[in-house]
């Protein structure tokens, strides 16, 4: 049974944080954001005494999910970007930034939730499905209505901020009906 909470994706940073010997931030920039243009007004808290130590230096810990005090920030034009990259397939001007089976894991439906990849939801039939719209596309989900909609079929992606998230798929549908 796939339940849905932050606790699993604060460990997974955690994890992550231990096996790159960095903070998430600091990989993120270096390793995505910085290659694909990026501003510099994005930002990823943690909470105040998330720290950890790593070869002897203390690194902030950041958590995966939004909560109090933390969380990302970034602007509608990096999350885009963001979009933009996986639907390249982890390519950004010709240099593989996010690899090929990564992407093909993310995006493909977990055994526990068939709506559910790599930290990405999918369009597929399930409790999240969207009649209507294509089963091949799947979206970022962030706090407060903040999505990333990627259709790789159509070389479409789509951003909303602060969108109802019951109005989303009312929202995708005029997107749709307004394309040729």
């Amino acid at each position: 049974v796939m339940e849905y909470n932050d606790v699993r994706v604060n460990v997974l940073a955690y994890a992550m944080t231990q096996v790159w010997r960095k903070s998430l931030p600091e990989v993120l920039k270096t390793q995505i954001m910085d290659p694909i243009g990026a501003s510099t007004t994005w930002r990823w808290f943690g909470y105040e005494n998330a720290w950890t130590e790593i070869d002897g230096v203390q690194v902030k810990s950041v958590s995966g999910g939004g909560h109090s005090g933390g969380g990302m920030f970034i602007n509608t034009m990096d999350m885009a970007r963001f979009g933009l990259l996986f639907m390249a397939d982890g390519r950004w001007k010709n240099k593989q930034l996010i690899s090929q089976e990564w992407i093909d894991k993310a995006t493909t439906p977990s055994v526990p939730n068939p709506n559910y990849g790599y930290m990405w939801w999918l369009n597929q039939k399930g409790n999240r499905y969207w009649e209507g719209l294509p089963d091949t596309l799947f979206y970022a989900a962030g706090f407060g209505g903040n999505y990333i909609v990627v259709d790789q079929e159509r070389k479409l992606v789509i951003v909303t901020r602060w969108l109802e998230p019951s109005k989303l798929k009312d929202f995708l549908n005029l997107v749709y009906k307004a394309l040729p």
